[in-house]
């Protein structure tokens, strides 16, 4: 394979075009746009004179942006830390003692503002109807010369295209509506938006387990409203009752929609991902076998004894699903939380203690919020569960059932020795929530139900401050804002049966999501280049001593090489493509390091041999040493020749995998 410079001026115009900008730190007129922004809602004075409410909802039939300029409204400010400052608007209806609180933070050190709605009945009877809260209403005026173009991708949906990025112009009257099927906040659909605006933009995100809804509606001039929050809403709360809306993030940028993305990637990195003991989530390598979800205690502690044979460096061994007991498959079992004494007779502790003992982490599969028929649960306690005895979900909004998860769950970290927490979510729970909801508190069992599953997670996290949890959901269902504060996704889909695929996932749910994991299939050097990832996993039957263990340490070994840039900055080097007849390819990039890493995929029918790649957040004038995984020689170029006239790489077959590191000397 080889590896050179080359100027080449018949290529697409979308290669051809200026490399984009380095994310580097948030500029002096992005901060000022965020602060400009939060004053004029939260602090008062001059400033907020003309601004309306940026939020809405309807109470007792009317709509509030009437309403509010006749309650009492107080604010409030302090500063949480060096980083961050909270702001409280808190509007009080005279009448019926209704208080809306409107808590936002604002970063200090990104363009960044977030805040979530809080409705409580401060009076002595029920409020009146409460209905259409919208958590983000807002309205956003265009450059006279530009126009807003919608930049998102798919939710998981189990298939090839999960993750796929989608580009929209909003032109005169345009609308788009958004939603999630079946309550999973990513099921299909995707609650992170970037508006580009021309020169600049922002983006708009909604934290919210549940079912969402967005509305984005062009005018016939230069505004563009967007509308979103809980799809359903409509109740009446009861005396001292508080509930709460999806959580609602802005930030703005300059410069082109991905420096947008990598903004949001460095503030995601800094202020969301877990950070288990005080330490950022770590990067890894892990393996899991349980592949009949049948597990037993002697084939996990051979399959581990035989990665300890083979000396493969592992950091996490897993335990996937049905290690509790029944007879029937793991998924007509789930509800005896219960380790299964037969198959485990000295409990799955002897599983972790050999992988503790050997420097590896432990996970541990769990699924809670699901319990079938015939249970322990729904035998014993049909009234914690949206189905009853039939089995349905666990009503996490339910404080009795609540209590017992929390002890349960937290009994089986300890007694297990479990160090990342894995709950998948294999329900849709939308049927089960409107179905237990009057007509005057429509809403209020999914409000619940969302503010118990935050709060049992909370509560995990706070009696094991080393502990970190894996949200799984039927692959990647569940991976909104409030979900990843709390945790990350090991399993970003079900679908990862195809190597293509697997790239396609990667380039386009590491636009807003920078640390994810997935499984593996066939074992070849195409294959495992198209998994790398934050967490990377492998599942071999190493009871077997005639498999390619020095292709497996080779190729842990190039994900230790390339693991350290995965989480900085990222830029998609080609377009989007499940075609088989493509080359596809990206960068990961660590600016404050000078180094990074350049993945390129020429796919099994592409008829290019080569392909000619235009770098991006490189210094201009630094001199880069670039180095071909499979090649011991190394080349050298400035930044401008490789942001402006590229990189060509060459794989003689296909398909091929091309890895290349780069360092400023």
């Amino acid at each position: 394979m080889e590896t050179q410079l080359l100027l080449c001026l018949a290529i697409p115009l979308w290669l051809a075009s200026p490399p984009f900008a380095d994310a580097g730190s948030p500029t002096a007129a992005e901060m000022t746009e965020s602060r400009q922004w939060a004053a004029a809602r939260f602090e008062g004075g001059k400033q907020s004179k003309d601004v309306e409410p940026f939020f809405s909802f309807t109470y007792g039939g009317k709509p509030s942006a009437e309403l509010l300029k006749t309650w009492e409204l107080k604010r409030s400010t302090r500063r949480l830390d060096d980083r961050r400052t909270e702001h409280t608007l808190t509007y009080t209806d005279p009448k019926t003692g209704l208080a809306v609180r409107c808590v936002g933070i604002e970063y200090r050190d990104f363009p960044t503002i977030e805040w979530t709605l809080h409705f409580k009945n401060g009076g002595a009877a029920e409020t009146p109807m409460i209905a259409d809260v919208q958590a983000l209403d807002a309205e956003f005026l265009r450059p006279a010369d530009g126009e807003f173009i919608l930049h998102s991708i798919k939710g998981d949906r189990c298939t090839a295209d999960s993750y796929q990025p989608l580009t929209e112009t909003l032109g005169p009257k345009v609308a788009r509506q958004f939603a999630p099927a079946g309550g999973r906040p990513t099921n299909g659909a995707f609650p992170y938006w970037n508006v580009e605006t021309g020169g600049g933009g922002f983006l708009a995100v909604l934290g919210w387990p549940g079912q969402w809804s967005a509305r984005f509606a062009r005018d016939d001039a230069r505004s563009l409203r967007i509308r979103a929050g809980q799809e359903l809403t409509h109740f009446k709360l009861q005396p001292g009752e508080e509930v709460r809306s999806p959580l609602v993030v802005l930030q703005f940028y300059r410069g082109d929609w991905i420096r947008g993305q990598n903004l949001w990637r460095r503030w995601m990195v800094a202020h969301n991902l877990p950070r288990p003991g005080g330490k950022l989530v770590p990067t890894h390598y892990g393996a899991c076998w349980s592949v009949d979800l049948h597990p037993n205690a002697a084939d996990e502690l051979a399959i581990l004894q035989g990665y300890l044979r083979e000396k493969i460096n592992l950091n996490y061994y897993f335990i996937d699903a049905g290690w509790y007991p029944g007879k029937g498959n793991w998924w007509e079992t789930t509800g005896t939380w219960e380790v299964d004494a037969e198959r485990f007779p000295h409990g799955i502790r002897e599983i972790s203690n050999l992988a503790h003992a050997h420097g590896m982490g432990f996970v541990l599969w769990f699924e809670p919020e699901r319990a079938w028929r015939g249970t322990w649960l729904a035998e014993n306690h049909p009234e914690w569960i949206l189905g009853g005895k039939n089995g349905g979900l666990v009503n996490l909004g339910n404080t009795d059932a609540w209590n017992w998860i929390v002890e349960r769950i937290d009994r089986l970290i300890t007694s297990e020795g479990v160090d990342v927490y894995r709950q998948d979510y294999n329900i849709d729970p939308l049927g089960y929530w409107r179905g237990a909801d009057a007509p005057d508190r429509q809403g209020i069992t999914e409000i619940k139900y969302l503010t118990g599953y935050l709060a049992f997670w909370d509560e995990l996290l706070r009696r094991h401050p080393k502990l970190w949890i894996d949200t799984c959901a039927s692959g990647g269902r569940r991976n909104d804002l409030e979900t990843l504060r709390r945790s990350v996704p090991l399993l970003r889909s079900d679908f990862f049966n195809d190597a293509d695929a697997q790239q396609c996932q990667t380039y386009g749910l590491a636009l807003w999501v920078p640390y994810f994991g997935s499984g593996q299939g066939t074992s070849d050097p195409y294959w495992f280049r198209s998994c790398i990832f934050p967490a990377s996993r492998i599942g071999w039957d190493t009871r077997k001593t005639d498999l390619d263990y020095p292709l497996l340490r080779r190729m842990i070994d190039e994900f230790r090489q390339v693991e350290p840039y995965l989480l900085g900055d990222y830029y998609p080097l080609t377009p989007y493509s499940l075609e088989k007849n493509v080359w596809i390819a990206w960068q990961f990039d660590a600016p404050e390091k000078g180094e990074g890493v350049v993945q390129a995929f020429r796919r099994p029918d592409c008829p290019e041999p080569s392909i000619t790649l235009k770098l991006h957040g490189l210094e201009p004038d630094a001199h880069y040493e670039l180095k071909n995984l499979d090649q011991e020689k190394s080349v050298q170029a400035t930044g401008r020749e490789l942001m402006q006239t590229g990189l060509t790489v060459t794989a003689p077959g296909k398909p091929a995998a091309l890895i290349y590191t780069y360092r400023r000397q």
